[in-house]
C-alpha cells in the first residue's frame, strides 16, 4: 500500500439502510477507479454469511447505481463479513483476525451514535485502533454537551488527525462548486462584504414528508437534522475568508473561524413548523411538538459581516425539492430613475441540486422611450451536478487521510453552540399545510421583500 493509504476498510452497519443506499455503490465506484484494492470487511448483527453480504451489495448497486460487472466482481473478491454483537469482545477479535496483516485500517461507523462508544472501545481492546482511522456518521451528538462528551470518548483512542466526522453534504458536487466559485473569481471579493451585500438566504426544501423515518425524526427534528450541520456548512463555505495558504487544512481553519463567529440563536430568531398530518406518520407521537420546518435569522460577529442578516430555512412537504443560496446586493444609494425597485432585484443565486445553476439578477431597461426597467436573471452556468457521489468522494478522501471535507472538533462544537439555545420545545411549533412554504409566522423573521422561493427545475 502507498504511504498514508489505509490498508483495509471496515464498515459497521453492513446490513443497514445507509449501507444499502450509499456505501455499496460508493465502494464499487472506488474499486472501479482503482482507489480501493484493500480488504473490505462488513460488520453486522443480522446472522448473515459472506455470500449474503455479496448478494446484498449486488442488489444495492443495481438499485442505486450503474452496475459494472467487472468492478463488482473485483469488489466481491475483496468483501469479507463478520457477524456478531457489538457488545461482545469476540466480535472484535474476529475483526482483528479477518484483517490479517492489515495494520492501518479505516473503520467506518455507519451505526447510531449511541453505539459509537461501545464500538470504539471494542476496536481499541482488540488492537484495531492503533495506526487506524475512524469515520463517524452524523449526527455527532444531540447538543453541545453530548458532542463534547463524544469527542472525549473518541479522542481517548484516536488522535484528531485520524477522526473523520462525515457530513455527506460537503461531498456534494454543487456544494464543492460554492467553494470553488467563491475563491476562483476575483471580481466577487470587492463586493463580498457588508458594504454591498444586504442579506443572504439559504433554503433547503423537500416536497416529501418523513415517510418511514418518523421514529428518527422524533429524535432529531429539522434543526438537528439539517440546519445544525448541512446548512451551517453551506453558509460557512459561502462567506468564509480565503485561506492564507493552499491545502485542505487551511480551508478547515477558515471554516472553523467563521463558524465560531456566528452569534448563538435566541428564541426570537427562530420559527418552527410542523406539516399537517405529521403526527399520523408511523413512529410519530400523537402529541409530537417536533419541527419538520425551521427558519432562523443569524448574524456573524465579524468586521466583514457585521449586522448582515443570514436567513436559513429548511422544511418537508414544501412545494418543491431544491436547495438554493440567494445573495441580495444592496441597491444604489439613489434610484436615479425614480422607480420603486424590489430589494431582491440585484442578486446572485446558486442552486445546489443535481443540476448546478448560477444566476445573476439585475435591472435592465424596458424597450421604449421611457427610462423604465424590469428585473431579469442572467444564467451564468447550468451543468450536471454530480460526477462522483458524495460518499464515493468522502470515503476516497478518508482512505487517503485527506481531512479537508470532514468536520473538526472545534467546528462541530461551534455549530452546536449556534443552535443549542433553541433546541427542544423552547418555541411554539406552528402547523402548516402540505405543499405550502411553511407557517406564515416565518415571514416575521425576514425584512424587505420576504423569502425568495425556489422554483421547480
Amino acid at each position: 500500500m502507498e504511504a498514508g493509504l489505509s490498508d483495509a476498510f471496515v464498515f459497521f452497519g453492513a446490513s443497514g439502510d445507509l449501507a444499502y443506499k450509499q456505501i455499496f455503490p460508493a465502494l464499487q465506484g472506488l474499486v472501479r477507479r482503482g482507489l480501493l484494492a484493500a480488504p473490505i470487511v462488513g460488520v453486522g448483527r443480522s446472522g448473515w454469511t459472506r455470500e449474503q453480504l455479496i448478494e446484498r451489495a449486488r442488489a444495492s448497486i443495481k438499485e442505486h447505481a450503474q452496475f459494472d460487472e467487472a468492478a463488482f466482481a473485483k469488489l466481491a473478491s475483496q468483501l469479507r463479513y463478520v457477524d456478531g454483537d457489538y457488545r461482545e469482545a469476540a466480535t472484535f477479535a474476529q475483526i482483528r483476525q479477518v484483517l490479517g496483516e492489515a495494520r492501518a485500517p479505516l473503520h467506518y461507523l455507519a451505526i447510531p451514535p449511541s453505539v459509537f462508544a461501545t464500538v470504539i472501545g471494542g476496536l481499541a481492546a482488540a488492537d484495531c485502533a492503533t495506526n487506524a482511522r475512524v469515520v463517524l456518521e452524523k449526527p455527532f451528538g444531540r447538543d453541545l454537551k453530548s458532542a463534547r462528551e463524544l469527542n472525549a470518548i473518541v479522542q481517548r483512542y484516536f488522535p484528531e488527525e485520524s477522526i473523520f466526522r462525515i457530513d455527506h453534504f460537503l461531498g456534494k458536487e454543487p456544494v464543492q462548486n460554492v467553494l470553488y466559485t467563491r475563491f476562483a473569481n476575483a471580481f466577487l471579493e470587492p463586493t463580498w462584504n457588508r458594504t454591498y451585500i444586504r442579506s443572504v438566504q439559504i433554503t433547503m426544501a423537500e416536497d416529501f414528508g418523513v415517510g418511514s423515518r418518523g421514529r428518527f425524526y422524533e429524535e432529531a427534528g429539522a434543526i438537528r437534522d439539517v440546519i445544525q450541520n448541512h446548512l451551517l456548512q453551506v453558509l460557512s463555505n459561502f462567506i468564509m475568508d480565503a485561506p492564507l495558504h493552499a491545502g485542505p487544512g487551511e480551508l478547515r481553519n477558515e471554516r472553523s473561524r467563521l463558524l465560531l463567529a456566528i452569534r448563538p440563536l435566541d428564541v426570537h430568531s427562530v420559527v418552527r413548523g410542523q406539516y399537517q398530518g405529521y403526527r399520523h406518520e408511523p413512529g410519530v407521537a400523537e402529541t409530537s411538538e417536533v419541527e419538520t420546518y425551521a427558519a432562523v435569522r443569524l448574524y456573524v460577529d465579524s468586521w466583514r459581516w457585521a449586522d448582515v442578516p443570514f436567513y436559513i430555512r429548511a422544511g418537508k412537504c414544501l412545494p418543491v425539492t431544491s436547495t438554493e443560496v440567494v445573495v441580495e446586493f444592496r441597491r444604489p444609494p439613489r434610484e436615479v430613475f425614480g422607480e420603486l425597485v424590489p430589494s431582491l432585484s440585484s442578486h446572485l443565486r446558486m442552486r445546489l441540486n443535481r443540476e448546478v445553476l448560477i444566476a445573476l439578477g439585475m435591472r435592465v431597461k424596458v424597450p421604449g422611450e421611457h427610462m423604465a426597467g424590469e428585473d431579469v436573471e442572467l444564467i451564468v452556468t447550468r451543468q450536471p451536478g454530480e460526477t462522483l457521489t458524495p460518499y464515493e468522494r468522502l470515503l476516497g478522501d478518508a482512505l487517503r487521510g485527506d481531512l479537508g471535507l470532514f468536520g473538526r472538533q472545534d467546528a462541530i462544537e461551534a455549530q452546536w453552540a449556534v443552535v443549542d439555545p433553541i433546541l427542544g420545545d423552547r418555541t411554539p411549533v406552528y402547523e402548516y399545510p402540505r405543499g405550502s412554504w411553511g407557517p406564515r409566522e416565518a415571514g416575521r423573521l425576514i425584512e424587505g421583500d420576504g423569502w425568495l422561493d425556489p422554483q421547480p427545475d
